[in-house]
């Protein structure tokens, strides 16, 4: 007759033959991980590395090839408009991330309550994220338009003088981060959400009792908390203001790069030269500058955040 004892033995002997259930964890963790994992290489991976391979050739537009070793990468060094482009994407970058970080969190605490009312006012702020880039951009740019524009118009009747927002080389940018930002503050607003949720609410409640006021449960409990979703939104926006889809979509169709170079971001730059010029090698050769230098920037913020810890506590 079997008894506990003999089926609890043959268990523990079927683990030890076996894998643990440790490692029956990890298995199914890579598992889901790979069809994910599968499809960045394809459609990430192998498309770096054979851009890596063009930038030492140089293509002619007509399926010709000569290779020219490290001669487009010379040419970046000596190329005013690459480093014009660099410095737009900085402050670019400069610009958006910390107004997506501000206005996400923001809305989020804001629409944090579950109720009817917040459930529509979430769904309103989302919802720009539902139409096409391209068509965000043609609205913008019919609104902001000198003269006919309902931005301008408006400012007419105001008694207001007009600007010329995406003629003057003084506004064109601000212009393009301000459209960037309406755009993507309702995606950022449902991450914050995500982070506010998972906060127990247990701490407010202990905090309100000490007599902590609002400041003080948002500085000392609020933030702290939201360190893992603030480091996420952090990366998150600052590739998209790099080499996003709205870092191009919007700035293309609103300016092409202009007036005078003053929204000329890399990645438009990168697209002028291989799709208006034909430089398709030395297009990849800026891609792959573009990719190191954002790689590298990932990487120190990974190591002076610990990924989104923020401290140095073992």
């Amino acid at each position: 007759m079997t008894t506990i004892v003999d089926v609890a033995e043959n268990r523990a002997n079927g683990e030890r033959k076996g894998l643990s259930a440790r490692h029956r964890e990890w298995i199914a963790g890579y598992l889901f991980v790979l069809p994910d994992a599968l499809g960045l290489f394809l459609f990430l991976g192998v498309p770096m590395l054979l851009s890596l391979v063009l930038s030492v050739y140089e293509v002619n537009g007509f399926g010709g090839y000569s290779f020219v070793g490290a001669k487009n990468y010379i040419r970046i060094w000596h190329d005013p408009l690459f480093w014009k482009g660099a410095r737009v994407t900085a402050l670019y970058a400069v610009m958006l991330v910390p107004s997506l970080f501000v206005a996400g969190l923001g809305l989020a605490l804001l629409v944090q309550q579950t109720n009817r009312f917040n459930a529509v006012i979430r769904s309103m702020f989302f919802a720009p994220n539902m139409v096409s880039l391209v068509v965000v951009a043609l609205v913008w740019q019919f609104m902001v338009i000198d003269k006919i524009g309902v931005v301008g118009q408006t400012m007419a009747s105001l008694g207001l003088n007009s600007i010329s927002f995406l003629g003057d080389p003084n506004f064109a940018l601000i212009t393009v981060v301000l459209v960037s930002v309406w755009f993507l503050m309702g995606f950022y607003m449902l991450i914050f959400l995500g982070g506010l949720q998972d906060i127990p609410k247990e701490y407010y409640e202990a905090a309100m009792i000490d007599g902590a006021g609002s400041v003080k449960r948002f500085r000392y409990i609020t933030l702290p908390l939201l360190k893992p979703t603030s480091f996420f939104v952090l990366m998150v926006s600052m590739v998209a203001a790099v080499a996003g889809a709205q870092a191009f979509d919007i700035i293309y169709v609103m300016t092409k790069g202009g007036p005078a170079n003053s929204t000329a971001v890399l990645i438009v730059y990168i697209y002028q030269q291989a799709f208006s010029f034909g430089a398709f090698g030395y297009a990849a050769a800026m891609s792959s500058i573009l990719v190191i230098a954002l790689m590298a920037v990932t990487a120190i913020f990974f190591a002076v955040t610990r990924g989104g810890r923020f401290d140095h506590a073992e």
